[in-house]
């Protein structure tokens, strides 16, 4: 019986990429060329780096800017809670919540949040007195 190990031509396409860029010379003036890595690029495991590499050039996550509109829309909720203006206020929860949930299947298991109800809204402006 002969048994058969039959693999495709391999395709590194990223590869490709990168060497046909290199060889015209676009890796020739990248900032840092030629300086050593500092050691801290070499402790912890690979998403730390990514996420360290990440901050250094100016990322930030999605679930980051999420919570950030969440906050903002949780005090501006609560602003016309405490002006008294409840005209769409079960609505203006909902597109809140529809928010959370969202977040919460984005960002990092410790960091998922609860939905936002009216006791949140009054929390927030207890919280500000």
């Amino acid at each position: 019986m002969k048994e058969d190990n039959f693999q495709g031509p391999y395709n590194d396409l990223m590869g490709d990429i990168i060497k046909k860029h290199a060889e015209e010379g676009g890796m020739d003036n990248l900032p840092g060329k030629g300086k050593p890595l500092s050691q801290e690029y070499f402790s912890g495991d690979t998403f730390q780096h990514f996420q360290r590499i990440a901050e250094d050039a100016g990322y930030k996550p999605h679930w980051l800017n999420l919570q950030q509109e969440i906050r903002e829309d949780v005090h501006l909720l609560a602003d016309f809670y405490e002006a008294n203006i409840t005209v769409d206020l079960e609505d203006r929860l909902e597109k809140i919540n529809e928010k959370v949930y969202k977040y919460n299947r984005l960002c990092p298991r410790p960091m998922q949040k609860g939905p936002v109800s009216l006791d949140t809204i009054k929390n927030v402006l207890e919280r500000r007195d």
